[in-house]
């Protein structure tokens, strides 16, 4: 939200430095992102006069001027296409700063032509996008005056970031509200605001018809007609309150329908009247209707979007966008003020789905003042009869806003119970009064008295004020209070602290996920942090949404995520994009299931496993191992029983057959899936190549006794393990997991580990070579206990359909 100082003034009446009521602002909440004083920052640039233009020696496109500022002629090279001899323009003489260049002009030497400065476009002086010349002023601009003083920019602009629970503040008057609670000056009038009467204008002329098909989308439409009017260009206050906030001035009805939506909060629309058939409706769009819109844009519509239509054709996009076919032009002679209520679920449904944005949907979509719409049409309507004439009709009114009294009971002692900071009652009723809230009888600050405030029991009935749908209970009020008394008061109150040291806080869950943090970034992955919410196209390739969001920041996402992987992926595909040769990432979350979320990682290894080197020549992709070796890594950190598992089955249809598994504890406690992905799913994706994954389920990794990080002490065996080879001829089904879980079993008190270091597989033969470590105890193993320790290993691979190999 941006406004002019003198803009902020036309409704607070203060004395306040522009630094003081920046810093206010901050202090109720709203905070300022900017100041823009374009006065300090273009007094240095003067209006000067192009005596004359001559070519460049030595460049077909530069001129040579001699410019007058009021200090006799300087010599200028110029490359405006409009630069010639009579015209005036905006000079910087050496040693001035161009903000738009960023730099600072000195004498210099162009195409060996001195050069004392510029002349200036707009852009290059950050007061609009026109570059394509220089600055022209009219024949009567001051020589030698400043341009700021004369251009009227000398009136600093403030820029404040607007919550979304606060709509009222999407207009000037409403921060000027604001900042007359804080105590800097006194909220105007309306009638004081705009030195006019702001009650409804009642013309003779008949009403305009319309109606509203659609109460839930649109459920009131005001309108007014002026008949005679003349659309010129706008006056200079008002074309320099929207150049200085960064909006083009168009005509005089446009611009007053930009102001007043900027001024009050109230968005508005003007249609040409001769553009329109029959009566103007609000209703709810009907299929394959399309309409486009004031940004030069079509947009095709569907059922559920609200738009305000004639007998011939959509005119506009409800509460977000007008429509170009009955747009005001210079032509217009007799118009028609739309000012409608629009539900801000409606607004919010339609630009998602359109994907447009608006300063009315931004404000529609918040919630404007319901009890608005009189005054609101009666200040457009002033205001068009003020600046462009001709003669108003009746108003129409159809349907009813949804004006609500809303009263909340309210505890003064509730701003020190909740918010920490003791403020008298007396002065928490003045700052509510100065808000816009009744009390019990007491409507407004100037009505207060303390024998009329004595009259009120120690629970208040405070009434809100229509323009303030955040207000819900107590607990608001108390925020109301706090804020304007200054939060910076609220004196800081240290938490009881129990004697000793602290007992930690962090849950199993929280370490279980920091350890398994750590692990998986020294092992070389990089962490990424994606949206919860991807799109449904893409949920489906992981089993589909269970979830999805009924009022999500986009269309593309809606889906809550059943994987983690989706938004990995895309991650990887933009890296791909970008060029990036190998990424690694790895991601810790929630999935959103049907009953549950649980905490799960996942990690994605795509591009080159190791660049080309002189050996091979080429680069070295990742495979399924490499994604099993990373879950079995972290499985192992996060204190699953790796030793245990199985690997078994393919692990999903978003995964590529016989070249993935799932890794369990038991047959149906699932703890990971990993392998390379199906190469359909990659190219939803726009992956090229092999993209090997993984997903650990951390939740179902069994608990373990104690929530230490220690590992349990280490004592080395006093004698040196013993290995031993063997080579089995195995069926072809046969998987190397299942013999080498055989095999450790075979005696579970001499061996501890067994694996496959070499696999042969030749026309129906298939062999699998095994290494198996036996450690002895307290004394050295005999060639009798190795011969048996072997026999049971064999025996072991033979129910399975093994045979020693000779």
């Amino acid at each position: 939200m941006k406004f002019t100082l003198g803009w902020l003034k036309q409704h607070l009446s203060t004395d306040a430095s522009l630094d003081d009521i920046a810093t206010a602002l901050t202090r109720v909440g709203l905070e300022v992102e900017g100041l823009h004083d374009a006065g300090a920052t273009l007094a240095p640039f003067r209006v000067a006069r192009v005596l004359s233009a001559a070519p460049h020696p030595q460049a077909d496109k530069l001129q040579v001027l001699q410019v007058d500022s009021g200090d006799g002629p300087l010599q200028v090279v110029c490359g405006a296409p409009n630069a010639r001899a009579g015209m005036i323009g905006v000079l910087g003489a050496p040693g001035t700063h161009v903000p738009g260049l960023d730099v600072t002009l000195k004498v210099a030497s162009i195409r060996g032509v001195e050069s004392n400065g510029m002349m200036c476009s707009a852009r290059e002086l950050q007061i609009g996008e026109g570059h394509d010349g220089i600055i022209e002023l009219p024949e009567d601009a001051p020589v030698g005056a400043s341009y700021a003083d004369y251009a009227g920019l000398t009136d600093p602009a403030i820029e404040v970031a607007i919550t979304p629970n606060r709509p009222d503040c999407m207009g000037v008057r409403g921060i000027a509200r604001d900042l007359a609670a804080a105590g800097l000056g006194k909220l105007k009038p309306l009638a004081e605001a705009y030195r006019f009467d702001v009650h409804p204008v009642e013309g003779g002329n008949p009403p305009p018809e319309v109606r509203t098909d659609d109460p839930d989308g649109c459920p009131a439409f005001y309108a007014q007609a002026v008949a005679g009017v003349g659309n010129g260009a706008s006056p200079d206050w008002l074309r320099r309150r929207l150049e200085a906030i960064g909006q083009k001035p168009i005509s005089a009805l446009v611009d007053i329908t930009n102001f007043v939506s900027v001024d009050l909060g109230r968005p508005l629309h003007v249609y040409d009247r001769a553009k329109l058939t029959g009566p103007l409706v609000a209703r709810r769009a009907r299929a394959g209707e399309s309409v486009e819109a004031l940004n030069g844009r079509t947009y095709l519509l569907d059922e559920g979007m609200t738009v305000i239509a004639d007998d011939r054709a959509v005119h506009d996009i409800g509460g977000i966008m007008g429509g170009a076919e009955s747009g005001v032009s210079a032509a217009t002679t007799d118009v028609l003020i739309e000012c409608a209520y629009f539900t801000p679920e409606a607004i919010a449904r339609t630009g998602q789905k359109l994907q447009l944005t608006s300063d009315a949907r931004q404000r529609f979509e918040r919630g404007v003042d319901p009890a608005f719409l009189d005054e609101g049409l009666a200040i457009a309507t002033r205001l068009v009869l003020d600046l462009c004439g001709g003669t108003p009709s009746a108003i129409a009114r159809v349907g009813a806003p949804p004006v609500q009294k809303r009263v909340v009971v309210y505890d003064p002692h509730l701003a020190r119970d909740l918010g920490g900071l003791a403020v008298p009652p007396e002065k928490q009723a003045r700052i509510l009064l100065s808000l816009g809230f009744q009390m019990g009888a007491i409507d407004h600050p100037d009505a207060y008295s303390d024998a009329l405030f004595a009259t009120i029991e120690r629970a208040w009935p405070v009434t809100v004020p229509t323009w303030r749908p955040d207000i819900d209970g107590p607990a608001d009020l108390v925020e109301e209070v706090i804020r304007i008394a200054g939060i910076d008061a609220v004196p800081p109150v240290p938490l009881d602290r129990a004697p000793g040291v602290a007992r930690p806080t962090a849950t199993p869950e929280q370490k279980l996920e920091r350890r398994v943090r750590r692990a998986a970034a020294a092992r070389g992955l990089d962490e990424a942090v994606t949206w919860s919410f991807v799109p449904e196209a893409q949920a489906a390739l992981f089993g589909g949404a269970v979830w999805t969001v009924a009022n999500p920041i986009s269309e593309e996402l809606k889906a809550m995520r059943p994987s983690l992987l989706p938004g990995l992926l895309a991650a990887a595909s933009r890296n791909a994009r970008h060029g990036v040769a190998t990424t690694r990432l790895f991601e810790i979350g929630r999935r959103y299931l049907a009953d549950a979320e649980p905490l799960t990682l996942g990690l994605v290894l795509a591009g080159d496993k190791r660049a080309r080197g002189w050996r091979d020549g080429k680069a070295t992709p990742f495979d399924a191992f490499d994604a099993k070796s990373e879950a079995l890594a972290l499985l192992r950190e996060a204190g699953a029983p790796v030793d245990n598992l199985q690997v078994m089955g393919e692990a999903g249809d978003a995964w590529h057959p016989g070249q993935s598994a799932t890794l369990r504890l038991g047959p149906k406690t699932i703890l990971a899936r990993a392998g390379m992905l199906h190469p359909t799913l990659l190219k939803a994706f726009d992956l090229d190549g092999p993209v090997a994954a993984a997903e650990l389920y951390l939740d179902a990794i069994p608990a373990k006794r104690g929530t230490g990080f220690a590992r349990p002490s280490y004592a080395p065996p006093a004698l040196q393990a013993v290995r031993r080879d063997f080579a089995f001829s195995v069926p072809a089904d046969l998987a190397a997991d299942t013999l080498v879980r055989a095999l450790r079993g075979a005696d579970k008190a001499a061996i501890v580990a067994a694996r496959v270091f070499d696999v042969f597989a030749r026309d129906d033969e298939r062999s699998m070579a095994v290494e198996v470590t036996l450690q002895p105890g307290d004394k050295a193993f005999v060639d009798a206990e190795l011969k048996a320790i072997a026999d049971k290993v064999v025996g072991a691979a033979t129910k399975l359909g093994a045979t020693l190999r000779g």
